[in-house]
This record gives structure tokens, sequence and C-alpha cells, in this order.
């Protein structure tokens, strides 16, 4: 379980910050979605803080293990909020949104499974 763990953590604290990055640098692509979601362009760094921390969260959780698990139930958050603004505007292009989703309650779930010895 803690081989699961380490690599399904990691994967979901460089994804997440990559994520991050690429709201910090304004690539295009995250422009069009927010675009495409009505969420004005303003949030992309609060909204790439957010991803930051989760995934500095997810980092350290590896050393402070209640932090790694507060950082993944808020990534899961964040992502139940994108997957609704997604939701909200009728757009079908929900991929990327239930791909993070999914990494981030494994990265929960792996946690918790290394932690209590499943």
């Amino acid at each position: 379980m803690y081989s699961a763990y380490l690599t399904v953590t990691s994967l979901a604290a460089l994804m997440n910050g990559f994520a991050a990055l690429m709201n910090f640098v304004g690539a295009e692509f995250v422009k069009v979605i927010a675009d495409k979601v009505q969420v004005s362009r303003k949030w992309m760094v609060p909204f790439g803080l957010l991803l930051a921390a989760g995934a500095a969260g997810l980092a350290v959780g590896f050393a402070v293990p209640a932090l790694g698990i507060a950082a993944a139930s808020g990534l899961i958050a964040y992502f139940i909020c994108a997957l609704w603004a997604h939701v909200r505007v009728r757009d079908r292009n929900v991929g990327g949104a239930i791909t993070f989703l999914v990494l981030a309650a494994a990265a929960l779930l792996t946690d918790v499974g290394c932690r209590l010895h499943w």
C-alpha cells in the first residue's frame, strides 16, 4: 500500500503543481477554459494559489500526515467546484476536472489506507 500511496500522491502533487504553474503564467488553454465556464480571468492566480497549496500540502504530507489528508480533501472540494462550473454552463468537456478529482480522491484514499494499514 505504501508504494501505491507514494506513486499516486507524487503524481497528484506534480500534476497540481503543473496546473498551478499554468494558471500563474496565464497559459492560453487555461484562459479558454475560464472563458468557457464563464469565470473571470482575474481568478486565475487565486486558483493557481489553491492548486499550489494543494500540491505543496500533498508533498509535505509525506512527513506530516494530517497536512497531506487536509490537502487531498481541499483538492477534492476544489475539483468538485470545478466540475460544477462546467456543469453549470452545460460544458461537456469535464475530463480534466474528473481526472484531477479522481486523482485527489485516490491520494486521500491511499494516504488513509497506508496510515491505517489496510
